[in-house]
């Protein structure tokens, strides 16, 4: 146990916790700038298994900030190679590396298999997705964001509100790391947090991270915390679903064009921009779901239609496939 020694002489760690961490499974979801250091902390903590989705390969632009990977990983998917050098590391760990994405179809056995959830996509749709199954499940859900060298970090469901409960309402407008930029030791900081919230999740330790927000601005030097354990759960939130959970009696629309998106979500979808929708008559029996790239343009035009006395809606982040 010498790999465990300064972790174990912790008394609210000990010989017990560490039995604990060896015995959970964690389940993560993304490989990237936050994924990378909590997968190096939670398997240089001794969390036992270990089940990884991520659909990205490694690219060069990811190196400054995703300092799990080398050059000799360029082209290889991050999932499978994340778990080669974990295991270099530590090879006694159990890693399920899936490369492919999570959505609503799949999270809720993910979900259910796994004692604890990490969200480290940056994705709006995964995240939701994520927090969705975990309150309904009752899973601890540890999300974080990170973005220039802002972002958040902090503990969600089991027993505790949800992440829509504290952010109930998407952007208006969404940026990433390729338009906006980021930097490393930010999202580094961020994703080492989610790592801390986890181990003391997993070891129940007091006070609880459910219910525990971080907030970085490190442009401005500034980290500030506050607790949500009374923040209410919203009413008539919007589900994101899968492709696979299309009916052939669903209005499906898809509010990206041919050029932006050649393939249609469905047989019966329709091509509607959202500042069309006001006037192309949908129908108000049966559901409507409303499709696009990441589920930003989604959330803005089901909130449209809701405010027209729409209420069976559903949201489709196709990704880059539709």
């Amino acid at each position: 146990m010498n790999r465990y020694a300064r972790q174990m002489v912790l008394p609210e760690v000990g010989a017990e916790g560490q039995a604990r961490l060896a015995e959970a499974h964690v389940l993560v979801v993304g490989a990237g700038g936050l994924g990378c250091p909590v997968l190096q902390y939670l398997g240089g903590a001794g969390v036992g298994r270990i089940t990884l989705l991520d659909g990205d390969t490694v690219e060069e632009s990811n190196l400054h900030r995703q300092v799990l990977y080398s050059m000799t990983d360029l082209g290889r998917p991050k999932a499978e190679t994340a778990r080669r050098h974990l295991l270099a590391g530590n090879p006694a760990l159990k890693i399920d590396a899936q490369v492919r994405r999570l959505d609503a179809a799949n999270a809720a056995g993910l979900v259910a298999a796994a004692d604890l959830v990490v969200d480290a996509a940056d994705s709006f749709a995964v995240s939701y997705v994520l927090s969705d199954e975990c309150l309904r499940q009752g899973k601890t859900l540890i999300s974080a964001s990170a973005l220039g060298q802002s972002g958040y970090a902090g503990g969600f469901c089991g027993g505790g509100p949800s992440l829509r409960a504290v952010f109930p309402d998407l952007p208006a407008q969404a940026a990433t790391c390729a338009t906006a930029g980021v930097m490393g030791p930010a999202v580094g900081m961020i994703g080492a947090l989610q790592a801390q919230l986890a181990l003391k999740a997993l070891l129940d330790h007091q006070p609880s991270p459910r219910g525990q927000l971080f907030i970085f601005r490190l442009e401005e030097l500034q980290v500030s915390s506050f607790r949500f354990d009374g923040a209410e759960e919203p009413d008539a939130a919007l589900p994101f679903i899968a492709a696979a959970h299309i009916t052939p009696q669903d209005t499906v629309i898809e509010l990206r064009d041919a050029a932006e998106a050649p393939a249609l979500p469905a047989p019966q979808a329709r091509r509607i921009a959202r500042a069309d929708l006001a006037g192309a008559g949908l129908p108000r029996e049966g559901r409507i779901v409303l499709c696009c790239r990441t589920g930003l343009r989604a959330w803005g035009a089901a909130s449209d239609l809701q405010h027209a006395g729409y209420s069976n809606l559903a949201l489709l982040a196709a990704g880059d496939s539709a």
